[in-house]
């Protein structure tokens, strides 16, 4: 198992310096003005500027220079952390990410179980009582989570939960609870609002926030649900045909231990990458969900970026999503390493 997680990490480095180039790439799209913008350090340096004070910048950031030349300068700025500034966010890049991405990880955690758990159970139960009423319900339910576009489905959960029954509303905090984590006496140790609340003494504090995560938990779930659970059955449905699984069963093994032992592992391969990548896009940021819930996480801050064009955060943010993706897969590699022995042999 070692020596499999070695080779992974080995290969990591490449692939991470193809994305940036990848990255690099897609910037020469932009006239050198445009990309000036990834280079500076503060907004000052670019307010009241002549077509002479442009083209001084462009030479002193060596934008004029040949591409492999900028490639690397521009390597040295990102391996440094200095991406540049957001007009979105009135802040460097680095700061504007990090700051927004305790919001997404802490909407991630407590999305990931109730989505992957729940869809694997329905996936499950679906599969053994294939053709019956069950199966046939929960089919349905399904085919109309996987059918419902997500802006939908999260207005209809926000309508419902907050304008009919007033119970959970947008945002991340309540006005008195940000008022609470504000105050110099709260100490923020993780930027997750629901555990900095418990380690501060202040319950009520990690009950709102907990309170503002359930609308978009609910939207991301009934979504994933409908995907993970597709997957997870016929992954089922084709484990309990296997040989070992009708030998399992002639040999008087008992029902429950034949689903869950043999057939349920095996057929848990497919689910993991499904739910590697499911895990990948909410820690790199639900757009759809983040703006409908007006939930200041990655997503939300992405949605701001290109909508005022601001280049400098859509580059750090594609950077950021891409450093995620790579580790997220060799994770799924690892698990993929575990859940089938196989896979290290090969």
């Amino acid at each position: 198992m070692i020596a499999y997680i070695l080779r992974r990490l080995l290969i990591l480095p490449f692939i991470l310096l193809g994305v940036t180039f990848l990255v690099f790439f897609m910037m020469q799209f932009l006239d050198p003005v445009q990309r000036l913008s990834a280079y500076i350090k503060s907004p000052e340096e670019l307010k009241n500027l002549t077509t002479e004070d442009l083209n001084r910048l462009i030479k002193r950031y060596g934008l004029d220079r040949p591409l492999a030349v900028q490639y690397f300068d521009w390597l040295k700025k990102v391996l440094k952390f200095d991406l540049g500034w957001s007009e979105v966010a009135h802040q460097p890049v680095k700061d504007a990410i990090l700051n927004r991405f305790p919001a997404t990880l802490e909407l991630a955690l407590f999305a990931v179980f109730p989505v992957i758990w729940i869809g694997i159970q329905l996936g499950v139960i679906s599969a053994v009582h294939r053709d019956r009423l069950l199966d046939q319900a929960i089919r349905v339910f399904a085919v109309v989570g996987w059918s419902m576009p997500s802006f939908v489905f999260g207005i209809l959960v926000l309508f419902l939960l907050y304008g009919v029954l007033g119970l959970f509303p947008p945002g991340r905090l309540s006005l008195w609870a940000q008022n609470i984590v504000s105050s110099p006496d709260f100490k923020a140790y993780t930027g997750l609002y629901v555990i900095d609340g418990l380690l501060n003494g202040e319950l009520s504090v990690a009950l709102d926030a907990l309170k503002h995560l359930v609308g978009p938990i609910i939207t991301l779930s009934y979504l994933w649900w409908a995907f993970i659970l597709r997957i997870t059955r016929s992954s089922m449905l084709e484990a309990l045909h296997k040989e070992y699984v009708v030998t399992a069963r002639a040999k008087g093994v008992p029902e429950k231990l034949v689903i869950h032992r043999h057939a349920k592992r095996n057929a848990l391969i497919p689910v993991v990458t499904v739910a590697g990548m499911m895990v990948l896009g909410l820690l790199g940021g639900v757009v759809i969900t983040e703006t409908i819930f007006d939930y200041p996480g990655i997503g939300r801050l992405a949605a701001s970026a290109a909508q005022q064009l601001d280049y400098p955060l859509i580059l750090g943010i594609t950077l950021f999503d891409a450093l995620l993706l790579v580790l997220g897969n060799l994770i799924v590699d690892i698990l993929y390493a575990i859940v089938d022995p196989r896979v290290r042999l090969e």
